[in-house]
């Protein structure tokens, strides 16, 4: 059992906290995912569990044993970093090897775990070859293959796709989960892509300004939110949000120009509690967009079209707002014909709904009424 605990770490700099009292666990075998902003400490945190960096406070633990003032080449953990970080004057088999010649490992066994290793990244017709003459896919797995070698207890990835392209990224992403799933190590991976985290992570651990704000799995994160941050900052397009007045079931727009209108279900006003302002939150998925009017749906003016052949992101204004005063992004289906300046009529998916706190952006809603998530289709 390898088991990775933050216990209260933090790392300051100065008077600049990068990290604030994380308290994070990752089970044995367990593929969890940092993931947020440039500048959240996701990175910071990664370093602090291999050694790079000193925490100011708290403590690491790995399978148990408090590895906080361990010298990073004593804690059986290795990293792949953004930057590959091959050693361009060696081939590839140098380079997956070069952790177990300075371990002392004798040439026969590293030639022996060398050609393993290679054979399960598909690249034993490499080994011979200088990593210049690679491209960026080979080099990132060549960059696994070196981390692969050493058989560690735990594996550190820092942001490892983010130097390839799109293609690439997805063949990368399934190698990455493939393996990972076979060498059954805990891991630990750092990504600022939300796409790539709720594809790869069994574990999601989502950090804003230093502080872990959500730990759980990519479908608790994603409907289940425990503030504005987190619901903004997982899915694309992002959750549109609403500042709202709720009296009784009646909800109203709160910002001036915006006179519509719209009833809540008995049991989603209830969940929501007494009357008062509160911010609404909605994914463009789980709104309904109707050419013809509908007493229960809302109108709007489309503004732009976004085609991506079986659907497509509509952006859609309210009365005579502008588009950077309220605008709802919605998913439709492909085959919806709308234009510019037509007039839409929105309905809500009232069971995916979610309100926040005005002020602290925390969920109001005691009891989660959020289901599954089917789209309703389009009229």
């Amino acid at each position: 059992m390898v088991k990775v605990k933050y216990d209260s770490v933090e790392k300051r700099y100065g008077d600049t906290i990068a990290v604030e009292d994380a308290e994070v666990t990752v089970e044995d075998g367990e593929f969890a995912v940092l993931l947020g902003p440039s500048g959240c400490g996701k990175t910071t945190t990664l370093r602090c569990l291999a050694g790079l960096t000193k925490p100011t406070d708290g403590n690491i633990f790995v399978d148990g044993t408090d590895i906080t003032d361990v010298h990073p080449k004593n804690r059986n953990i290795a990293m792949v970093f953004q930057n590959f970080a091959l050693y361009p004057h060696m081939t590839v088999g140098e380079n997956i090897g070069y952790p177990l010649k300075i371990a002392g490992v004798s040439k026969e066994e590293r030639d022996r775990r060398v050609e393993e290793t290679a054979d399960i990244l598909q690249i034993s017709e490499l080994i011979d070859r200088s990593v210049g003459e690679l491209s960026g896919g080979q080099r990132q797995r060549v960059a696994l293959g070196r981390a692969i070698v050493r058989e560690p207890a735990v594996f550190l990835m820092d942001e490892p796709l983010a130097n390839l392209d799109a293609k690439l990224k997805m063949g990368m992403r399934t190698r990455i989960k493939r393996l990972q799933r076979e060498l059954d190590v805990t891991t630990l991976y750092v990504t600022h892509d939300q796409e790539e985290a709720m594809s790869l992570g069994d574990k999601l651990i989502v950090m804003d300004k230093g502080n872990v704000q959500q730990v759980g799995t990519g479908d608790e994160i994603y409907h289940q939110p425990v503030n504005r941050f987190v619901a903004g900052f997982i899915g694309s397009p992002a959750m549109n949000f609403l500042e709202v007045e709720k009296d009784g079931a009646v909800v109203r727009p709160s910002i001036d120009g915006a006179e519509f209108e719209f009833e809540l279900d008995d049991d989603i006003a209830s969940a929501y509690g007494t009357d008062g302002t509160f911010t609404l939150g909605i994914r463009p998925e789980h709104v309904a967009v109707r050419t013809t009017e509908n007493p229960r749906c809302i109108p709007g003016t489309v503004e732009v079209t976004e085609p991506l052949g079986n659907e497509q992101h509509i952006d859609i204004t309210f009365g005579d707002l502008s588009s950077e005063d309220l605008q709802f992004t919605v998913t439709a289906s492909g085959s919806l014909s709308v234009e510019r300046g037509d007039t839409v009529w929105l309905e809500f998916e009232q069971e995916h709904l979610h309100a926040f706190e005005q002020s602290s952006g925390e969920r109001i809603a005691t009891e989660e009424i959020v289901q599954s998530k089917p789209n309703v289709p389009d009229s």
